[in-house]
């Protein structure tokens, strides 16, 4: 998250898409970052889409007004060309919920496309959406359509069992080896889009601060995305109130009611990104197709847990421009990820995480950060019962009416400590830092830590061979199980109560 949409988590897991684009759909993987998912979203910390967009160049935001974070128009003679070519088109779903729909060509879908720039709601001309609906047809669904129709990505099943007071997340180790820049992606687990844990309503909380406190520097939208905030909320309160019924609901598509906080919201009362921003604790970076070149631009975004950058520093920007702090980026990844957003279609998101460690749990890191301190320097004084890692799950998808690509992910944090039982995760973890590229693990920062954590994984590593946790012939390199480890769920069942 950090870094990642944004630089969209590309961290050093930074996607390797030259393959994706043709594959992606049946694969069943991508992803993003926007580039992660660093960006999108493997610090996608925020350097991504999925590479976390962690921009370890990010500025100090100071507290900032809650004004619209200016719009940039970077000019650069690098920016490719996609003007041509459309998101595949969804007005089949239209006729499932409006009567009277005509057959539009892709090419009057592009003569009249609806500028990036123009709101959807005062527009009167007859414009469309790049996934091929007028504004007007936008305007006849009213409020919470059937995105599910739309998207063609099914709601989540029921989660009755869910206990917001005991729920851990998935046990997420995204270690790999060989560890290069490429990005280990996977097709989106419906039931898993929106993974909430205890830390609930702390991280809420924590995030409603930060938005106090710093404005513009977490939250902002340019003109433009109205429909695809607007879709984006609505999608998300769908599929909470779907997952967790015994939670959240929805009354007459209009106030939403949220059974851990106690609370009941117009939905109406507040910008879609603020309503998010008080009862989601993801992150979520909205990007839009510029009718003039077909590339995507970051127009919208709540991201309250990036490392080394902020999303005001970002909004306006293009996915090239976005990950340019990313190692290998321009080299090896630019081409595919412009390919694979003007692309994605609605019915493929994808999934990937990207990992760093850190002293503590910190959560939004701007450049000038009074955390930074302790990236500055190995502290003798430092215990491994403070060293963390630090996970961004990150998923990657196109909304059905906007054609926004939207990159959300969210922070997860583990006490190092947890590894010695796991099988494989302590060599991963001391291969990847003895042998890691140079620039990669800069990029992803984890020198502060690994005097302590190195030495111990190390130890753990001939251990798990010893006591046969994993064979003592085993060459090291990615699970099998992978984002996982070999029985994690009975570890995570029983850390749960069940």
């Amino acid at each position: 998250m950090p870094n990642a949409i944004l630089e969209f988590h590309m961290d050093s897991d930074i996607m390797d898409v030259s393959n994706i684009s043709g594959n992606i759909w049946w694969a069943g993987a991508l992803v993003v970052v926007l580039t992660g998912l660093y960006l999108a979203l493997d610090r996608v910390q925020g350097k991504s889409i999925f590479s976390r967009m962690r921009s370890r160049r990010s500025s100090a935001a100071e507290t900032p007004p809650r004004s619209i974070s200016p719009e940039k128009k970077p000019q650069s003679s690098e920016t490719p060309n996609h003007a041509s070519v459309l998101p595949p088109q969804r007005r089949e779903a239209l006729s499932k919920i409006l009567s009277g729909v005509q057959d539009v060509k892709e090419e009057e879908v592009l003569r009249h496309i609806l500028p990036m720039d123009t709101n959807y709601e005062t527009c009167q001309e007859q414009k469309y959406t790049p996934t091929g609906f007028s504004v007007q047809e936008v305007r006849d669904l009213g409020d919470f359509p059937d995105y599910a129709e739309f998207s063609g990505v099914p709601l989540p099943q029921p989660y009755h069992e869910f206990d917001i007071n005991k729920a851990l997340a998935r046990l997420y180790r995204p270690f790999r080896w060989v560890y290069h820049q490429t990005m280990s992606i996977s097709k989106m687990e419906t039931d898993w889009w929106i993974e909430l844990e205890n830390t609930y309503k702390q991280r809420i909380a924590q995030r409603k601060e930060l938005y106090a406190k710093h404005g513009n520097g977490v939250l902002g939208y340019l003109p433009g995305s109205e429909l695809a905030c607007k879709e984006l909320m609505e999608m998300v309160l769908q599929n909470v109130c779907a997952r967790y019924p015994q939670y959240f609901s929805l009354v007459d598509k209009r106030i939403f009611q949220n059974r851990i906080l106690g609370t009941e919201q117009d939905v109406k009362s507040k910008h879609p990104l603020e309503i998010l921003l008080d009862n989601i604790p993801e992150d979520f970076g909205i990007t839009l197709r510029d009718d003039k070149t077909g590339c995507y631009i970051l127009r919208a975004g709540v991201i309250c847990s990036s490392i080394g950058w902020s999303i005001n520093e970002k909004m306006g920007l293009p996915l090239h421009l976005i990950h340019k702090p990313v190692p290998d980026y321009k080299e090896k990844m630019q081409t595919s990820m412009e390919r694979f957003f003007t692309k994605l279609p609605t019915d493929k998101p994808i999934q990937r995480g990207s990992w760093g460690l850190e002293v503590g749990q910190p959560l939004w890191m701007p450049k000038g950060s009074p955390l930074e301190i302790h990236r500055t320097h190995q502290s003798a004084t430092l215990q491994l019962s403070d060293c963390h890692l630090r996970v961004d799950w990150q998923t990657l998808r196109r909304l059905p009416l906007s054609a926004a690509v939207v990159f959300n992910f969210k922070a997860l944090f583990t006490p190092v400590t947890e590894f010695r039982d796991e099988p494989g995760v302590p060599a991963l973890v001391a291969k990847n830092m003895k042998e890691g590229k140079k620039n990669l693990l800069e990029y992803k920062g984890t020198w502060h830590v690994e005097h302590v954590i190195l030495p111990v994984m190390e130890k753990w590593a001939e251990e798990q061979r010893r006591n046969g946790l994993v064979e003592r012939d085993w060459e090291v390199g990615t699970l099998d199980e992978s984002p996982y480890f070999r029985r994690w769920e009975e570890k995570w069942h029983r850390q749960q109560g069940f």
